[in-house]
C-alpha cells in the first residue's frame, strides 16, 4: 500500500513539472543529466565522469554539477571543488563523491550546491563551461535538462517495487522520459529490448571494469600478488558489488568489512581495520576511489593502502560519443 502511494505521488510530481515547464529554471548551456530510477549503486557518478571526459575529448568544456550528498559541512552558495588547475576545496565542504571526481579527472570543472542552477551559473559565468553534467539528476525538476541519460540494472526491472519498501525512486515506467537508456548488462539486444518496451528512443550498456590498483601513499600503481591476501574495505551503496569485481579479478580477499554509504571514517574506524588487517596478515587493504578520500584525513597508516578505480565503458562506444557530441550541437540549434 505505502508503495503504491509513494509511486502515484512521485508520477504527478514528475507530472506536475512536465506540465509546468516554466517553473524549471534554465541553464544557458546545454544541460546533460545522469540519473537512476534506484536510490543508489547504479553507478550514476562513474557515468557522470565518463561522460565528461567524453565531452572533455571532443572539445567542450564541462562542469560536473553535484548536490554534495553526505557533506560534513554545508556552506552556503557554491562550492567550487575543482576547476582546471586543480582540486579547490576540501573534503567536509565537497562530498566524498565530487572530491573523488575532482582528484580523478583533469581540466574539468566540479561543482557542489544544493541550488544546481547557481552552481551551472557561476561555471558559466566565472568558469567558462559549455555545457554542464547533472550528477544524479533524472529527479531534479528544478532545473531544465536537455538530455537525460537513464541508468537501469536488471534488479531495477525484477524487483520493480518503490520506496519504501523497495529501491526505486520512481516507479519503472517513468523510464519513458529518457533520451537514452543506458543498462547495465553485457547485452545490447537486452537493453534495446528494454527500451523498446519503455519507447525510448536509444539504447547502450554498460559495463563496470576494475582498474590498477593506486597505492594510497605514493599515488602510483602497485601489484599486488594475487596469491597474497587482502582485506577488502567499502562504505558505499552496494559494497557486494565490489567486493565481487575483485574476486572475478582474482583477488585473495580474506575478510571484507563495510559501512554505511558516504560514513565519516573515525579513529576508532581506521584502528579497526588495522587490527583486521594485522589478524589476517595481509598484504594491503583495498577500497575503492569513493571511499579513499575519506581515509586520507587519517594518513599515515599503520597498513598497507590501495585504492582500485572503477571505470565504467558504455558500449557501443564510438556510436555514444558520436550520438553524444549530436545530442549537444542540437541543443545549440534549437535555442539560437
Amino acid at each position: 500500500m505505502l508503495n503504491r502511494l509513494y509511486g502515484s505521488i512521485a508520477k504527478q510530481r514528475r507530472r506536475w513539472y512536465t506540465w509546468e515547464g516554466e517553473s524549471q529554471r534554465r541553464l544557458q548551456q546545454p544541460v546533460i543529466s545522469v540519473g537512476a530510477l534506484a536510490v543508489g549503486g547504479s553507478g550514476k557518478t562513474p557515468v557522470a565522469a565518463y561522460v565528461a571526459t567524453i565531452l572533455n575529448e571532443i572539445g567542450e568544456r564541462p562542469s560536473i554539477l553535484s548536490r554534495g550528498y553526505g557533506r560534513e559541512r554545508r556552506l552556503d552558495g557554491v562550492v567550487v571543488v575543482s576547476d582546471r588547475q586543480g582540486v579547490r576545496s576540501g573534503l567536509a565542504e565537497a562530498g566524498d563523491e565530487p572530491m573523488m571526481l575532482a582528484r580523478a579527472l583533469t581540466g574539468i570543472r566540479v561543482l557542489v550546491s544544493e541550488d544546481r542552477y547557481l552552481a551551472g551559473r557561476l561555471a558559466e559565468t566565472k568558469l567558462e563551461a559549455s555545457v554542464h553534467v547533472l550528477d544524479d539528476g533524472y529527479q531534479h525538476f528544478f532545473l531544465h535538462r536537455d538530455v537525460e541519460l537513464l541508468l537501469l540494472s536488471e534488479r531495477d526491472v525484477t524487483d520493480a517495487r518503490t520506496l519504501p519498501g523497495g529501491y526505486l525512486r520512481e516507479p519503472l515506467e517513468t523510464a519513458c522520459y529518457a533520451d537514452a537508456l543506458i543498462m547495465e548488462t553485457a547485452d545490447l539486444d537486452e537493453a534495446q529490448h528494454f527500451a523498446n518496451r519503455f519507447g525510448v528512443e536509444r539504447a547502450f550498456h554498460f559495463m563496470r571494469v576494475l582498474k590498477t590498483p593506486l597505492d594510497a601513499e605514493t599515488k602510483e600503481e602497485v601489484a599486488i600478488d594475487m596469491a597474497a591476501p587482502v582485506l577488502a574495505v567499502a562504505g558505499i551503496a552496494l559494497p557486494e558489488i565490489f567486493f565481487a569485481g575483485l574476486g572475478q579479478e582474482g583477488y585473495k580477499v580474506t575478510e571484507t568489512l563495510t559501512f554505511p554509504d558516504h560514513h565519516s571514517l573515525t579513529n576508532r574506524d581506521i584502528s579497526e581495520i588495522g587490527r583486521l588487517a594485522n589478524v589476517h596478515n595481509v598484504e594491503y587493504v583495498v577500497t575503492t576511489e569513493k571511499d579513499l578520500v575519506r581515509f586520507l584525513p587519517h594518513a599515515p597508516f599503520d597498513f598497507r593502502l590501495a585504492a582500485i578505480p572503477l571505470a565504467v565503458s558504455i558500449e557501443p562506444a564510438r556510436l555514444f560519443r558520436i550520438w553524444l557530441g549530436d545530442r549537444v550541437q542540437e541543443v545549440r540549434e534549437s535555442v539560437r
